[in-house]
């Protein structure tokens, strides 16, 4: 049995019901062997039991009242997973399906995420089975507060900064933020996506969807092409959804679908980005609500298909971005896409295609974005923010896009020699994989054990 097969199997029988979790390490794991040949020193110094182990796991009660007056309890996470290379950061998400297997494999990618970046980033999630739909603004204060009354001790500007998520917006952070200044007395950069006018950064909100879109452009530049006239569908109609959106349009590209739990939004005109920004950020409505405006559009809804499948893969496309949630796109629906003509497919979401829906990709040789890769603006720019926040400054909107822009454009670079010197250039899964743990490694020899 290899090095990583057997960390593989350890991780399996240590923890049995974390499917994701393995998954993640699974897929960077068998981009591995040629770089564990070459560089035996890894192997000798056990970096990749390491570096699958988290520095430190916290798991914590959550108890707060409702608009009732009833107490109510959920389960709180910060799963701190590596700081090699710079304090903690990664996201924290509300929402019901949020375990231990959901943060962990969510910190072990922002981990290699972190290192493509190439700033200076260790990798850390976190986290809460609350649910925010359907509650008042007033129950999601009191549960905020009540959360971070517990994260407080564990977090700090140089130590572990998390941002938000799925579930955690704006609102939340600001809710978030006013708790810590409460318990601490500091206004610090101890949360990114905070309010521009208190040590927020312009377009942090706008940055993972922004930064999708100049991953898959820079695809497309290899292979000769533009994002220029291309019909394109996007999963979810969240953040990252929205703004990957408004960026495609503004390059030419014309978006024909959103989707949410309910179903698929198929608009062939093109999706109207202020409508649909009005119906989600402001009035937090489903997506059937912008048929009322928009009576050309129509909605597939998720009940009509497969318990297996979403809809939003069914409609024909030149690129998708996954946009929503993990392993949201499948192998059938990978053969679907391919069989209507897709040839580029761009990661928004963590983790949102299966493996066997990544190998027929990979297979077909479309152009296809890794998450750790593509999705990678969102914390870029979060970093931004601390930047800002440490030199008590404030960007303008265009200074803060041009490095991200360029950020985006280092990491493919960084994906694809990284391929190319590894013999297979298209194959950005094992350039970011190998790129991104070689950084973490080389830094965890030069530290020493600990």
């Amino acid at each position: 049995m290899s090095y990583s097969a057997e960390i593989i199997r350890k991780i399996k029988t240590a923890a049995p019901p974390q499917t994701e979790f393995h998954q993640a390490v699974e897929e960077v794991l068998d981009s591995l062997g040629p770089l564990l040949h070459d560089i035996p020193k890894y192997q000798e110094f056990n970096i990749l039991e390491r570096v699958v182990e988290p520095d430190r796991q916290i798991m914590f009660r959550v108890t707060w009242v409702d608009d009732e007056g009833r107490v109510r309890v959920n389960k709180g996470y910060r799963i701190e997973f590596n700081a090699t290379l710079g304090p903690y950061k990664g996201g924290l998400r509300f929402h019901p399906t949020v375990s231990t297997g959901t943060i962990l494999f969510l910190g072990f990618e922002q981990i290699f995420k972190n290192a493509l970046t190439g700033l200076p980033l260790g990798g850390a999630k976190g986290g809460s089975n609350f649910d925010p739909k359907g509650k008042s603004d007033g129950e999601i204060m009191r549960f905020c507060q009540a959360f971070m009354t517990e994260l407080y001790r564990h977090i700090g500007p140089n130590t572990d900064v998390p941002a938000g998520d799925i579930g955690v917006g704006g609102r939340e952070i600001g809710y978030l933020f006013g708790q810590y200044k409460r318990l601490t007395g500091r206004h610090e950069g101890v949360l990114t996506g905070k309010g521009i006018s208190w040590g927020g950064s312009l377009v942090r909100k706008e940055a993972t969807g922004y930064g999708a879109v100049y991953f898959a452009k820079q695809m497309l530049a290899e292979r000769g092409e533009t994002l220029e006239g291309k019909v394109c569908t996007v999963s979810g109609s969240g953040n990252v959804a929205i703004y990957t959106t408004e960026k495609l349009q503004q390059l030419g590209a014309r978006v024909v679908a959103a989707s949410d739990s309910r179903g698929t939004l198929h608009d062939p005109e093109g999706i109207h980005v202020e409508l649909l920004k009005r119906i989600k950020e402001e009035q937090h409505l489903p997506l059937t609500a912008y048929l009322e405006e928009r009576p050309g559009a129509r909605h597939l809804p998720l009940e009509d298909y497969p318990a297996h499948r979403h809809p939003v893969w069914s409609i024909p496309c030149d690129a998708a971005f996954p946009c929503a949630t993990q392993n949201e796109l499948n192998a059938e629906d990978a053969a679907e896409l391919l069989n209507n003509g897709c040839r580029c497919v761009c990661e928004g979401a963590n983790m949102p295609s299966t493996t066997k829906a990544i190998h027929r990709f990979q297979e077909a040789h479309i152009a296809f974005g890794p998450a750790k890769a593509a999705n990678a603006g969102g914390v870029a720019t979060s970093q931004l923010e601390m930047s800002q926040n440490a030199s008590m400054e404030q960007w303008d909107f265009d200074t803060v896009d041009f490095k991200l822009h360029g950020i985006m454009r280092q990491i493919h670079e960084t994906c694809r020699e990284t391929a190319r010197a590894y013999g297979d250039v298209h194959n950005l899964v094992m350039g970011a994989n190998i790129a991104g743990f070689r950084r973490v490694a080389d830094a965890m020899l030069d530290q020493g054990i600990h």
